[in-house]
């Protein structure tokens, strides 16, 4: 791989590796999904399915945890699928960046995740931003998908896996790539009012509500923020 001697830029094997790191990192706890959605219920087709078709590793655990509660199938899935509408924002972000060809960008969307997004946002140049990218997005995928079938394979070796808290490892990461994003004033008060939702909802609502009612929170942070621009401006 070249080495990039410009300004500004960085050399191939630079992004390479960090793209690596994140990949190798956080496909580890595809280990996790896989025990977890074995050890509610999932068969290990089902659970495979899930990482190979979804592969949003949040609405993913989203999804198994509600059901493994006693959720509501429905209630579930759409819990699921909100959290993973973010992924929508990601790609018309990153459709300006990478720049693809149209016949590629149907299967580059399927990489189009928190983690990905993240290590292409990093890069300073185009071709950066493709590296990191696509080895980010391959390096996971494969890597996900191998724990996860290892995972549901193993569930039932290492027993109940509610005392083992692997379940906490997707939420976890994503948390872990979250927080540095929350840098001002409105994305901490949206964090927070929909941590304020999500918990205080937990106990009155059904298992996969309150991720749906805490997910009311941009909206209605934004909302407020701009009916203030407003009176300011009066």
């Amino acid at each position: 791989m070249g080495t990039r001697d410009s300004p500004g830029e960085k050399p191939d094997s630079a992004v390479v590796r960090d793209a690596l790191g994140v990949g190798v990192a956080v496909g580890l706890s595809g280990f996790a999904f896989g025990v977890t959605a074995a050890g509610g219920g999932l068969t290990v087709a089902q659970t495979c399915a899930l990482s190979l078709l979804v592969f949003t590793g949040a609405s993913q655990f989203a999804l198994v945890g509600a059901l493994a509660a006693g959720g509501n199938p429905f209630t579930a899935a759409a819990g699921a699928f909100f959290l993973g509408v973010r992924n929508a924002f990601y790609g018309l972000r990153l459709s300006q960046l990478l720049a693809l060809p149209r016949a590629v960008r149907p299967f580059a969307a399927q990489w189009v995740i928190d983690e990905t997004t993240a290590v292409a946002l990093a890069q300073p140049t185009r071709r950066a931003v493709r590296i990191g990218f696509t080895v980010t997005g391959a390096s996971l995928y494969a890597l996900w998908n191998l724990t996860t079938l290892l995972g549901a394979l193993g569930a039932e070796a290492i027993g109940d896996t509610d005392a083992w808290g692997l379940d906490a490892a997707g939420p976890a990461v994503f948390l872990a790539l979250l927080a540095p994003m929350l840098k001002g004033t409105v994305e901490r008060t949206v964090a927070a009012l929909a941590v304020v939702l999500g918990l205080g909802l937990l106990p009155v609502l059904p298992a996969g509500t309150p991720v749906l009612v805490a997910a009311l929170a941009a909206p209605a942070v934004l909302w407020a923020r701009g009916r203030r621009g407003r009176e300011d401006a009066r």
